[in-house]
């Protein structure tokens, strides 16, 4: 019987670019083109990679804003991070620089298991960041970037499956138990 590991994952962005959007497709694999802001929301989702299984809870977020405070709840018992911007706002991608900077901070500089997405990828008419500045964004962190549409279904399964990986990752945990060694 394959172990089944839990991991909370915490949906961080600016407000309209798509976090709930982007957890409503990948749990019920549906878009919901209209909806009330968020306040928070929580959505559980058993996913399997490889031979393990993983029971991830996701919290949606409100939407920040560069003066946001960031409560310990976002910080303490949490092990990864799914940034969301706007590939149609310059400003949303901004946001998601000085929340990276809270979250790196709240975590004692440590290495923070985090994906960047630039969301709503299908309205390029509209778009304001290009790919290569998330991608630039990204590898400054040491994180991976992905770039999605809620809408389209882009995307949306393997950015929370890269965020298991890059949990994994930064644990150096995948695939492996882990026990505690005394010395």
């Amino acid at each position: 019987m394959p172990l089944v590991r839990y991991r909370k994952v915490v949906i961080l962005g600016y407000r309209s670019v798509g976090k709930t959007s982007l957890a409503h497709q990948f749990v019920e694999g549906e878009f919901v083109e209209g909806y009330d802001p968020t306040v928070e929301n929580t959505y559980s989702k058993i996913v399997t990679l490889g031979k393990d299984e993983f029971h991830l809870h996701l919290v949606d977020t409100a939407g920040q804003d560069e003066y946001s405070i960031l409560p310990y709840s976002f910080i303490i018992g949490v092990h990864g991070y799914v940034l969301v911007y706007s590939v149609t706002s310059l400003h949303s991608f901004q946001v998601i620089e000085s929340l990276y900077q809270k979250l790196h901070e709240g975590h004692g500089k440590t290495r923070v298991p985090v994906v960047l997405v630039g969301n709503k990828a299908d309205l390029s008419p509209e778009r304001e960041v290009q790919a290569v500045e998330g991608k630039k964004l990204a590898e400054s962190w040491g994180a991976t970037f992905m770039e999605s549409s809620a809408r389209e279904n882009q995307l949306t399964q393997g950015i929370f499956t890269k965020v298991i990986q890059e949990i994994a990752r930064v644990e150096n945990s995948y695939g492996q138990e882990r026990r505690c060694h005394l010395m």
